[in-house]
């Protein structure tokens, strides 16, 4: 039986009724609760308003939540807050840190897989892929907004808000890629290693075909970091790509623009 079934299982009036290990567990729900309840507030907001408006109103319930839960979680749980950081990651070696931050990502793109393979098992690869392109249209305009404000680049970045952007997102920590500059207002930047199409090389299976994707992800984030800026498919699954590269996309920004 698992976990949830066996929470859901027990004869208990109220979680005071719960063992140790169920109370821990119910802990942990209410955190995934949080989470996806945050969560709707934003895709609300954003249907009501639009996508700009929401990550406006996003900045002020982001640093409120913050400052409410991490407080609250620091006297429960009997950690320093130190200029509104967890000291105990301010004690943490560099090292440390970056590693956590390597397995973050790492852990981004599993819960992409997880939510991925969850459709497709349930409905279809159609459906999965439908779902995904979608998802896109929302995260890449997020992530973009949050590492800008991260960051305190200007509303329009240029070309080397763009490098440094790039620099930042879940995917660099996890995939190997490079940048090569063209001219003052143009780059190509190359995905070398994909760690999803490397494990389907790995399982003799062909690429998958991500192409409808990157369209949609690339072409938002370009445009967020700078409206000026236009993206170009180099290549991408399923086209046909060399070895040295999975996927490649040209930003730029036209003459006088």
């Amino acid at each position: 039986m698992v976990a949830d079934e066996k929470v859901l299982a027990l004869q208990v009036e109220k979680p005071e009724d719960l063992n140790q290990e169920d109370l821990a567990r119910f802990a942990l729900d209410m955190f995934h609760r949080i989470i996806v309840h945050y969560t709707l507030w934003f895709t609300e907001v954003e249907h009501q308003f639009g996508v700009p408006k929401a990550l406006e109103i996003m900045k002020v319930a982001k640093k409120n939540s913050y400052n409410i839960q991490m407080n609250r979680l620091a006297k429960v749980l009997g950690f320093e807050m130190k200029d509104g950081i967890p000291k105990p990651l301010l004690d943490m070696p560099k090292e440390a840190l970056i590693n956590l931050i390597n397995n973050l990502g790492v852990n981004w793109l599993a819960n992409d897989g997880v939510w991925f393979q969850a459709v497709e098992n349930t409905r279809d690869m159609y459906d999965a892929k439908r779902c995904n392109d979608s998802c896109w249209t929302r995260f890449a305009p997020f992530e973009t907004w949050s590492i800008k404000q991260f960051l305190g680049l200007p509303e329009q970045a240029g070309m080397e808000g763009m490098k440094k952007a790039l620099r930042f997102r879940m995917y660099a920590r996890i995939n190997v890629q490079s940048i090569i500059d063209e001219g003052p207002n143009s780059i190509v930047f190359q995905m070398n290693d994909c760690r999803v199409q490397s494990a389907r090389k790995r399982q003799g299976l062909e690429d998958y075909p991500c192409k409808s994707a990157g369209l949609v992800e690339y072409r938002m984030f370009g445009e967020t970091i700078d409206s000026r800026i236009r993206c170009e498919c180099v290549g991408c699954p399923p086209d046909t790509h060399p070895e040295e590269w999975f996927c490649a996309w040209r930003f730029s920004i036209p003459e006088g623009a």
